[in-house]
């Protein structure tokens, strides 16, 4: 006598599936640091810092300052997650405010 196997029940289960480029495009995307506006440093101290912290000239120091002052941020730096950690805190200890995140 010859007994059927049980049917098997699959889940209702949405796989996510992408192709391999984008998860390493993904995966390779640099880290950024922002600094944020605030309302106490002066715009030349922002500045300076970034020339003093970053070794950025002075014009490309100013040009991260307005973006700051006028986009209330900007990006300063790309690079590791570990590299933009010790930027953060860098700027941090500058007493900016700055957060890090992988690039958009």
């Amino acid at each position: 006598m010859s007994v059927a196997p049980p049917e098997q029940a699959t889940p209702d289960v949405e796989t996510d599936v992408r192709p391999q480029e984008q998860v390493v495009e993904r995966l390779d995307r640099p880290w950024v640091t922002i600094v944020w506006n605030d309302p106490v440093n002066l715009m030349s101290y922002v500045s300076w810092v970034f020339q003093s912290y970053f070794g950025y000239g002075q014009d490309k120091a100013e040009e991260l300052m307005l973006a700051v002052h006028r986009e209330g941020r900007a990006v300063v730096s790309k690079g590791t997650r570990e590299k933009m950690e010790t930027d953060t805190e860098a700027m941090h200890g500058f007493s900016l405010w700055a957060t890090f995140q992988k690039d958009d």
